[in-house]
């Protein structure tokens, strides 16, 4: 959530478009416009890739932009699956940003629920992708995104996986989610941008939002898991990294389990110094695809 000047972010978008990732596939730049925005997307086609293979939606941070080389595009190469990367818009701070009600994001009407929709239905007809095997995942405010996604009345994603990501407070006080979601959240305790603990006294400026294992626990109740699984494993870095605690909960109900992935003494990263990220989300995601 760190926010450097706006031109940085620019040049950081400029470099991305023309840089040329080691990856097999094809990138493929892209736009569509929803309520008077055009909103720019990159889409990510590995090689060989199946017609109705699954997609993934990857959402930048707060002040970031596209970047081609992310944590989904090993797993796309792996697996078979696409990525589509789409470019926020500028908020009232001028910076780039997903509106999921930041205090200072008072009074922006950007719908980013809506476009985010919209997009994937563009893309599924255009790239004849998968319309049942579509998940979204995000950092920090792209991890904002999923949950305010999860919370809303939609029927695109059927799954989505947060990466140091938060519930704004209000979303919890204001909506409650129409159908149990399955979801996934991979965050440091020592987190100090989107703190473990939460800060419901917006000491820092975004505005109240919840302690992950409550924000977590809504989930948890709402998918009716009724078994935990809790496993501990070691850093890929060994004793130098940081061990992760892995929580399992499961819902023979609801069929839709929750993940959560408490990196310990980890902070406020995509956490691919502990752990391979992108692969741990798509093997959360697999779990979820229709035949």
């Amino acid at each position: 959530m760190k926010r450097p000047a706006f031109i940085f972010a620019i040049a950081a978008l400029l470099l991305s478009l023309y840089s040329k990732p080691c990856h097999a596939g094809r990138y493929i730049a892209d736009s569509l416009k929803v309520d008077g925005h055009m909103r720019q997307f990159v889409m990510y086609l590995p090689d060989g890739l199946q017609a109705d293979a699954p997609l993934v939606f990857m959402l930048h941070g707060y002040s970031s932009c596209i970047k081609h080389d992310n944590i989904m595009i090993g797993p796309a190469d792996r697996h078979g699956f696409a990525v589509c990367i789409p470019q926020a818009l500028i908020d009232p701070q001028g910076e780039t940003s997903w509106n999921v009600g930041y205090s200072f994001q008072q009074g922006w009407l950007v719908d980013d629920v809506k476009a985010l929709c919209r997009i994937a239905r563009h893309v599924q007809k255009r790239y004849r992708l998968s319309r049942e095997n579509t998940f979204l995942t995000g950092m920090s405010n792209g991890g904002e995104m999923c949950y305010l996604m999860a919370y809303s009345k939609q029927s695109t994603f059927k799954a989505v996986a947060a990466i140091s990501g938060l519930t704004m407070a209000w979303t919890y006080e204001q909506m409650e989610a129409p159908r149990p979601l399955p979801l996934m959240e991979i965050h440091g305790t020592e987190d100090r941008l989107s703190e473990w603990t939460g800060d419901m006294e917006d000491k820092t400026g975004w505005g109240t939002y919840l302690p992950v294992p409550v924000a977590v626990g809504y989930w948890v109740a709402k998918n009716r898991c009724t078994h935990e699984e809790t496993e501990r494993t070691e850093s890929l870095k060994g004793a130098e990294g940081h061990p992760i605690v892995k929580h399992r909960y499961s819902s023979p109900t609801t069929g839709c389990d929750v993940w959560l992935y408490e990196i310990v003494g980890g902070v406020h990263s995509w956490h691919t110094e502990d752990i391979d990220t992108g692969e741990e989300i798509w093997q959360f995601f697999s779990h979820y695809l229709k035949k």
